[in-house]
């Protein structure tokens, strides 16, 4: 398959919870140059994908707060090709209205979808693995790439696949696994037959649209509906009016798992530094620099130093031009920004939303 052959959807949704008060709801983590360069993580995502496809091929689906960021980030991109929702619906619409869109244009061609806010070291192993998971998906199979496990992570869904990972080599997923403890991911590990699932996937259009028919015609209905209006006069009406029914489901939970449970799954295991810039540990691991017991994160103008004294296991993340001192403390995350400090402990990384959510119970959302 050439480049000009393959559609590329990026779905660009999302606040980032567990990066507040970095990443907020009209300032996402995927516009943030989370890279360890200047390229945001969408990007920086957009530049790994160009030699896949081609811009004219390549769709963001965003949300009515991002659309002109996206825009202004991605110049090549056409405006066609930005998939505006009017508010969040999960993953299944997004990436569905995406298929049926491409269906439109293009019935019958192959589709790849990758979130926007990953970080990827090896761009030439990470295409050689999508080209082989293309493969699959042109014989009509729901692929995904999976994710070679580095370690027992309890912040990741797995898939159960049917032999022991050998990167580059098809094989099928026999279900799709929830998060799991501590120890059931050590032996996830230790058998060799689990992957990090990334949300990384391909299919044909009509094969994955006809599936989601068969098993959420609720989805399915609205969705192709919306398409067939898409690039004419009829679009904005006929999206504001279906797009509230659309309901909200994540599309492993409407498609992926029960296919996979009937043999419609595969995979492509795929080792390539990927990254889920999804928590402050994983931000300070990546873009922290060493210095006096800390991981030191600048994001944006700096100037103002970062002190930590007698202090080890520290996370600092100096968003504004203000001083950050600590002394005598250990295993901290210290977050500041321009109108919110977060200071927890490392242990609680995953925690963090429950703040956001604790601010929209209480009526802040302006911090949110």
């Amino acid at each position: 398959m050439s480049p000009t052959d393959l559609h590329v959807v990026v779905p660009a949704g999302g606040s980032g919870t567990r990066l507040w008060p970095l990443s907020r709801a009209a300032n996402p983590k995927f516009l943030h140059a989370l890279t360890g360069t200047d390229r945001s993580l969408l990007q920086a995502t957009f530049d790994r994908l160009e030699p896949l496809s081609t811009p004219e091929r390549l769709l963001v689906v965003t949300g009515v707060a991002h659309a002109t960021s996206v825009a202004r980030q991605l110049p090549e991109l056409p405006e066609r090709n930005i998939l505006v929702e009017p508010f969040a619906r999960d993953s299944c619409a997004a990436i569905a209205l995406a298929a049926a869109v491409i269906e439109e244009r293009a019935p019958g061609a192959v589709m790849a979808s990758f979130a926007a806010d990953h970080l990827i070291t090896d761009t030439r192993a990470f295409q050689e693995v999508v080209g082989h998971a293309v493969e699959g998906a042109a014989e009509g199979l729901l692929m995904t790439i999976g994710i070679t496990p580095t370690r027992p992570e309890t912040g990741y869904g797995y898939l159960r696949c049917s032999e022991p990972a050998r990167p580059g080599v098809r094989q099928a997923v026999l279900e799709f696994r929830e998060k799991p403890t501590a120890e059931v991911a050590a032996e996830y590990l230790g058998s060799g037959s689990y992957l990090w699932n990334a949300s990384m996937f391909l299919w044909r259009t009509d094969v994955f649209l006809a599936e989601l028919a068969a098993r959420r015609p609720d989805v399915h209905d609205p969705v192709r509906e919306i398409a067939r209006a898409w690039d004419t006069e009829r679009q904005e009406a006929v999206l504001g009016q279906l797009w509230p029914t659309v309901p909200k489901v994540a599309v492993e939970y409407a498609v992926m798992e029960p296919a996979a449970a009937e043999g419609l799954v595969a995979t492509v295991p795929g080792d390539f530094g990927w990254h889920d810039i999804g928590d402050f540990e994983t931000v300070g691991e990546l873009l922290g620099r060493e210095v006096e017991g800390a991981r030191i994160v600048e994001v944006g103008p700096q100037g103002a130093p970062v002190l930590v004294v007698d202090g080890t296991g520290v996370i600092a993340v100096s968003c504004a031009p203000r001083v950050i001192a600590t002394l005598g403390v250990r295993d901290l995350i210290v977050v500041d920004t321009q109108d919110a400090v977060l200071v927890c402990h490392r242990d609680r990384a995953q925690d963090i939303k429950r703040l956001t959510e604790l601010l929209r119970e209480r009526g802040h959302t302006a911090h949110v």
